[in-house]
Order: C-alpha cells, then structure tokens, then sequence
C-alpha cells in the first residue's frame, strides 16, 4: 500500500503564506524523482504552525497536483482526539490515500491512554491511517505491545517508526501481522531498518535528494543490497546535515539554496545560524547540489 521511498515534503512559504507556485513545482520534482509517495502537511511541513483551514487547503493542493501518480498520505495527528479526528475526515473527504497521525504530544498520556486515541480515530474515519511514533517530538513512546494492540484495526495499516531504535523497530514487526507496514522516521538507519522487515521510509532527506532516495529502496527491493548500501552511505552527509538544527529548518535552507524556495520558515522556528548555514552549504556543494 505504501512502499519505498516517501518524502515527508517541506510547505514553502512566500511573505509568511503558503506558496502554491512552488510546492507544486516541489511536488512534481518528488515524483519525476522516482518516489512513490508524499507526506504532506507532517512534521517537516510544519503543520504545527498551520492553521486549519491552510493545513486542509494544502492536502487539497497535494491531491491534486499528484492526480494519483502516487501515494498521498496526509498528516492528521493532534494532541486532541477530537481535532485528530476532524482532520483525518477532512483528509478523507479531500482524496488523500491515507493519513499520519502524530502520537499525542504535550499531554502524554499513558499507553492506555494512547491505544483509545488511535482506536478512536480509526473507528470514527475509514481511511487507511499510519502510526507516528517520534518520542523526541512528543515525550512518550508507543511501545511495541500497544503497537500491536493496535494493528490488528483493519484502518491502522502501519507506523511510522521514528525512536531510531532498531530493537524497538524489529519488537514492532516481530509483534505485529506481516501485512502491517513499518516504515522508517529516521534517515539515519533507512536502511538498516529495511533489513528488518520494514517497507519503506517517509523520509527528511528525500527533499533534496529525491532521486537517490528512491533509488537507494528500488535497489534494496530488487534484491541488489550491495547498491542500496553504497547510496544509503553517500547520502549520510546530507542526513547528517539535515539536523543541523531542528527539521525542517536545514531542508528549507538547502532548497532555497538550490533555488527551489524561499527560506521562509514560521515562527517559533527561525532561520539558520550563519554558522550552521555554513556548514550546510559546505556539505551541499561537496555532493554538487550547489555551486
């Protein structure tokens, strides 16, 4: 359902509003890349500073530009079951193919606590919906017992696995039926996490190296492991770069470096320090993706 290689897309911003012009021209360079699907409106596309009625407009402008040529996954979490739910029927009703939901954060709640919002949500809206479990972002972890609790709902078809744990990720497809997908959170260990069952990644750095992201999971599916490795270590100075500072802050930089957007970021983030700017584009002109 959702396999290889997903970019977790940035929402370029022109004059602090949402620059169709552009987004739809990244869109496009996603797919002409090889990848075989979007997350839109996630964590990389600040949807916490979106209000609803952008982060709804923008799943909109996703679906369509994409026109189905591949995947459109929607994020949808909230710490509010209730927004979580109302934004995950506006996914659905806008055509997206299905939707990420960001553990609840700030509240952290139990594990019981988290199986009734995810069960909540999958009971109110029939849409194939992905876990997120990015225990940096929302200081709790869904372990892999409640994971499984939840897998067998037949609208939770996977998770994204964001700890950067290869032993809770390989906990998570031990427990859970193989038709439930693990997809990585964490660039640094796409690959690795590919070798324990995982189908793919939703992925940071597939922003600005598109192509080589998705080849990295054709090669690894074609069974040609040796390949797959050699580029999944050529992109590590670009990962690496990436988290500079907080994600999607570096993303934004090095595309607008590219001459792709505009570096526009919204507040409370801000722009890079002239230092890690740097060092940035030190590593961009080293993989040629600058001059």
């Amino acid at each position: 359902m959702f396999k290889g290689s997903i970019p977790a897309v940035v929402t370029p911003f022109e004059n602090g509003k949402v620059d169709v012009g552009r987004y739809a021209e990244h869109l496009e360079w996603m797919i002409e890349s090889g990848s075989q699907g979007v997350v839109t409106c996630g964590s990389t596309g600040e949807s916490a500073t979106l209000s609803h009625d952008e982060h709804k407009d923008v799943i909109g402008i996703t679906v369509k530009t994409v026109n189905g040529r591949i995947k459109v996954i929607a994020g949808t979490g909230s710490n509010s079951t209730d927004e979580a739910i109302d934004l995950t029927r506006a996914a659905k009703d806008l055509g997206a193919d299905g939707a990420l939901l960001l553990s609840p954060y700030y509240n952290k709640p139990t594990q019981e606590g988290i199986y009734r919002h995810y069960m909540k949500v999958a009971d109110s809206v029939e849409i194939p919906q992905i876990l997120y479990n990015v225990p940096g972002r929302t200081a709790s972890n869904v372990l892999p017992e409640t994971v499984a609790r939840l897998a067998v709902h037949q609208n939770i078809v996977g998770i994204k696995e964001a700890t950067g744990s290869l032993e809770q990720a390989s906990d998570v497809r031990a427990l859970c039926p193989e038709a439930f997908l693990l997809l990585s959170g964490d660039d640094a260990i796409n690959y690795p996490l590919l070798t324990v069952g995982g189908s793919g990644s939703i992925s940071v750095t597939a922003n600005v190296m598109p192509v080589e992201m998705a080849k990295m999971h054709d090669l690894f599916f074609d069974g040609k492991l040796d390949e797959a490795l050699e580029i999944h270590f050529k992109m590590r100075e670009v990962t690496k770069a990436m988290f500079f500072e907080t994600n999607p802050v570096p993303a934004k930089t090095a595309l607008a470096m590219m001459g792709r957007i505009k570096e526009d970021v919204r507040l409370p983030l801000c722009g890079m320090s002239e230092a890690n700017k740097k060092r940035l584009e030190e590593v961009l002109k080293k993989y040629s993706l600058v001059n």
